[in-house]
């Protein structure tokens, strides 16, 4: 008789216990909220679309989120945060040219970039033709994409994919590296010139908002970015960031322009 008392005391004990745990069990955190459905979530979820506006060929950047920086990355590429590109927009496909700026920078040749120009001249240039320069964030986006890629191709530098210093000192015709496209069909943004962006040089996290993309600010240096030096660590990298006074120029900074959709 005891022994069956206890044997159901333990029962109602377990039982007891288990509902306790039950109760203490915690809550299972919120899922993130879904990103809508024109966002692209992954690059091979894209394919690049490319049109022609008054004789640039433009690629189109889609909508969607990535993380901005390199965890591992120099001091001015951290804190890696996440940055949403809300709107669709058009990029140029290649680096401007001299002979569609309508004279030569440092180097000769009609299709050699156009470089040795300020961050003013740039930002006029696109101005003209209805564009304008792409934020920094849209820069690094077009190059890495919502896979975070460290250069447009992939998280490997392959030499045959841009043209760095490691193959020569002086850049090339646009469009003279096919394979180093970007996921969205963009060439040259590792390698071959510096390109001015629209954003002040200031510490991460990216926000479109805190006057970095003031375009009428002369208090700090503007950003440019497509590295091509191998002896910086990811120097040839889709992250990598420098920064000149916008009043200054230097042979191998050039451009490209964005367009709004």
């Amino acid at each position: 008789m005891w022994q069956n008392t206890s044997h159901k005391g333990l029962v109602v004990l377990g039982l007891l216990a288990l509902a306790l745990c039950a109760c203490a069990a915690p809550v299972s955190s919120p899922t993130e909220t879904p990103l809508p459905s024109a966002f692209v979530k992954r690059n091979a979820d894209w394919r690049p679309i490319i049109q022609v506006f008054d004789g640039y060929e433009m690629v189109r950047v889609p909508p969607g989120c990535f993380e901005m920086g390199m965890a591992h990355g120099r001091r001015d590429e951290r804190p890696v945060s996440r940055v949403c590109i809300e709107r669709a927009f058009w990029l140029d496909r290649f680096e401007v040219t001299n002979a569609q700026y309508g004279s030569e920078g440092a180097y000769s040749g009609a299709q050699m970039p156009r470089g040795n120009v300020t961050w003013f001249e740039a930002r006029d240039f696109c101005a003209a033709r209805g564009a304008r320069l792409p934020t920094e964030a849209e820069w690094e986006y077009a190059a890495r994409g919502p896979d975070g890629l460290i250069y447009p191709w992939g998280n490997v530098l392959l030499p045959d994919r841009l043209n760095y210093d490691q193959r020569q000192l002086e850049p090339s015709p646009v469009g003279s590296f096919p394979k180093g496209a970007s996921w969205v069909g963009a060439e040259d943004l590792s390698g071959n010139m510096w390109e001015w962006v629209s954003s002040l040089y200031m510490p991460y996290p990216y926000r479109a908002d805190d006057g970095r993309e003031d375009l009428n600010s002369t208090a700090l240096p503007r950003v440019f970015r497509g590295g091509w030096l191998s002896y910086v660590d990811y120097g040839t990298s889709a992250v990598m960031r420098f920064r000149l006074a916008a009043n200054e120029r230097d042979w191998r900074i050039g451009f490209r322009c964005a367009k709004d959709e």
